[in-house]
């Protein structure tokens, strides 16, 4: 572990994660107890939040609430320093998939971008300025997704949501570098093919991991690995999706803007084939 992560990610120290109840937010949760830090964890889920507040070896704050309701999010900010005082790692974990498409309403695009997105701002609002103001080193790890990068059709507000957290972090992070030199950091995380119960969802009831699909666990330890190298941007891989496709893939969405072909060329029928050849080159 770097230097200065080690001293992040320690024993007795404060990590807030919001949708921590189940999936990537839970794994991480039981990795960061291992490690005798104390949380303070958030989700609508009070049953499954109580669940596993039950198993942690470690001094835990749980509280109830909407992400997408900013007076639920600073009554957790209050209890949480309240209880613990500074906070040294936030993760914005918390996220939906709600679909929404391009003509339809605001109304029901709007708890995916509040959820997705605005319940990181908020949350940087309320405990960044107090990191920058400390000495001491600190971190802010986003949920980001490939579909904020590649932005694929279907689900269009779930990737304007990540879209907007991949530019939100870039920014929060140049600036906390001007701000702090490196003593405050922000780190993009974005996780592959993950088996959580938002991905289950969309499979019939009981379904099995699929092979192509990690596990929680399995992502968390590969995010955890690349954060000890202090990596802004954590892309993971899966049982499918190798670093190299990912890479083809993100190119080819950037390249559609260098080379002026059309928006989202990579499922336009004219360019299909090009893209395949693409992937095999």
């Amino acid at each position: 572990m770097s230097p200065r992560m080690d001293t992040i990610i320690a024993a007795g120290n404060v990590a807030v994660i919001t949708g921590a109840a189940a999936g990537l937010g839970a794994a991480l949760a039981r990795s960061l107890s291992q490690q005798s830090m104390k949380l303070a964890l958030f989700d609508c889920n009070e049953e499954a939040l109580t669940s596993l507040a039950s198993t942690l070896q470690t001094e835990t704050l749980i509280v109830f609430g909407n992400a997408a309701d900013r007076n639920d999010l600073r009554r957790f900010h209050s209890a949480t320093i309240e209880r613990f005082g500074a906070v040294q790692l936030l993760v914005n974990n918390v996220g939906m998939g709600k679909k929404a498409g391009p003509w339809d309403s605001p109304e029901d695009w709007q708890q995916v971008l509040d959820v997705n997105f605005t319940s990181a701002l908020a949350m940087q609002h309320l405990l960044v300025p107090a990191m920058i103001a400390s000495d001491e080193p600190a971190a802010i790890i986003n949920l980001g997704s490939k579909e904020g990068i590649t932005t694929p059709p279907g689900n269009a507000a779930y990737s304007v949501s990540k879209a907007a957290i991949k530019v939100l972090t870039e920014q929060l992070e140049h600036e906390l570098r001007t701000a702090t030199d490196g003593r405050v950091t922000a780190h993009l995380f974005v996780p592959g093919y993950t088996w959580t119960p938002m991905n289950a969802a969309h499979k019939p009831e009981l379904s099995e991991k699929p092979d192509a699909a990690w596990t929680a666990e399995q992502t968390i330890e590969h995010f955890l690995a690349r954060l000890q190298k202090e990596d802004f941007y954590i892309l993971c891989p899966d049982g499918e999706v190798t670093p190299d496709m990912d890479a083809r893939r993100m190119r080819w969405a950037v390249e559609d803007m260098i080379f002026n072909r059309p928006a989202l060329s990579r499922w336009h029928d004219t360019f299909k084939g090009a893209f395949e050849k693409w992937m095999k080159s």
